[in-house]
């Protein structure tokens, strides 16, 4: 009982001196712009900040994560070690890939946040498109791919690719998906490569020539079968899943996709769909991950960047974001894990599925590239 007394009292001695530290400093938060709730949230975020911790939160928009990362490897390269132009950077998958793998990350502080306490470790926090975080970012939002119906026109949905098929078979033309690289096209690959195969794990380490065709002949069996079904006879792609939302709500087709458990409440408050509209996966679970903030290694402002992420995981924080009428970008918190009063809260705002949907976790993201290129092979020519 003594050690862990001394413990925790360490570990409330180490924050209280990352907060003094924090007091006064400048953030310069890089992040993706292209989201107006995104945006909208982040400015709340740095209000609050400046309010509760005198911490001055600049916000600098991106168009593209990349570019971020590209000014953080330059400056590596010109070996500028302190003082860098990036305190915090939102990112996941290859970004952070490229730079935890060169070194280029401030390591071993996520978890040593207070809020850590309250997140839902069942989710995949600790990795990041299969690549070990190691304290190296801190989760703050998910994701998981969905599909959206209207319980008046599909009150039973699909709840496994074989039953989508099935679907596709009893209603022909009126299926379709975004033709990838479009994102939400790509992970619906992603989808069906992790639930047709029977071996998962190999997808947890980049795509191999000798194997590619072995691991991916179920994707594209399966492809083959569902495409002259699809809408246009699997002829024609949307460019876009806010193009299919557009085709589900004048009735043109049966299912949408999003990657936001929350979208399908978005579509039913601006009037797109009815009602009686729904979110929901396959049984065995659905394409899910998590997004993080980072420190570069070369932050100017370290301790600042964590009272940042800290607030981040803050339930506060985490409510705000998690309301559909502010973001919908589902939390990454475990409700049961906080006190009664934000339990409830949280629990309330909870994206709207049929069910609890299991999260399957992204492979490498070397897969991603990979089977773009392989589709547009095989089905892209117009």
């Amino acid at each position: 009982m003594l050690g862990l007394t001394f413990q925790a009292t360490a570990e409330t001695s180490h924050w209280e001196r990352v907060k003094q530290q924090a007091q006064g400093q400048t953030v310069y938060f890089n992040a993706w712009g292209g989201d107006a709730a995104a945006n909208a949230y982040l400015r709340w975020v740095a209000t609050e900040m400046q309010r509760q911790y005198a911490i001055t939160v600049k916000l600098v928009p991106l168009s593209d994560t990349a570019d971020a990362v590209r000014r953080i490897q330059a400056e590596a390269a010109a070996g500028r070690r302190e003082k860098g132009s990036v305190d915090l950077l939102w990112l996941n998958g290859e970004n952070f890939k490229a730079l935890k793998i060169s070194g280029l990350l401030h390591t071993g502080w996520a978890e040593q946040l207070p809020n850590w306490q309250f997140v839902d470790t069942t989710l995949p926090v600790r990795e990041d498109f299969s690549i070990p975080t190691e304290g190296a970012e801190s989760p703050w939002g998910r994701a998981q791919l969905m599909l959206i119906a209207d319980r008046e026109r599909v009150p039973t949905p699909p709840s496994d690719p074989a039953s989508l098929l099935a679907f596709a078979q009893a209603h022909p033309g009126q299926l379709t998906y975004p033709r990838p690289p479009d994102f939400i096209g790509t992970a619906f690959l992603k989808q069906l490569l992790l639930s047709l195969t029977s071996t998962p794990k190999a997808f947890n380490t980049p795509p191999q020539p000798e194997q590619f065709a072995t691991l991916t002949a179920p994707l594209w069996q399966y492809l083959d079968q569902l495409h002259p079904l699809l809408w246009r006879q699997g002829k024609d792609f949307p460019a876009s899943a806010a193009r299919i939302d557009r085709l589900l709500g004048d009735g043109v087709v049966r299912l949408s996709l999003t990657f936001n458990p929350a979208h399908v409440a978005n579509l039913i408050a601006n009037g797109q769909l009815p009602g009686s509209a729904y979110a929901f996966g396959f049984q065995r679970g659905m394409l899910g991950n998590v997004h993080f903030v980072a420190i570069p290694f070369n932050a100017n402002a370290k301790a600042g960047a964590q009272v940042v992420a800290n607030f981040l995981l803050s339930p506060q924080a985490q409510l705000r974001k998690a309301d559909p009428t502010v973001w919908g970008d589902p939390t990454v918190l475990d409700p049961h894990k906080l006190p009664p009063h934000w339990q409830a809260e949280l629990e309330s705002n909870l994206p709207g599925t049929q069910a609890p949907v299991p999260v399957l976790a992204e492979p490498d993201s070397a897969w991603i590239a990979a089977l773009e290129a392989e589709w547009l092979k095989r089905y892209g020519v117009r």
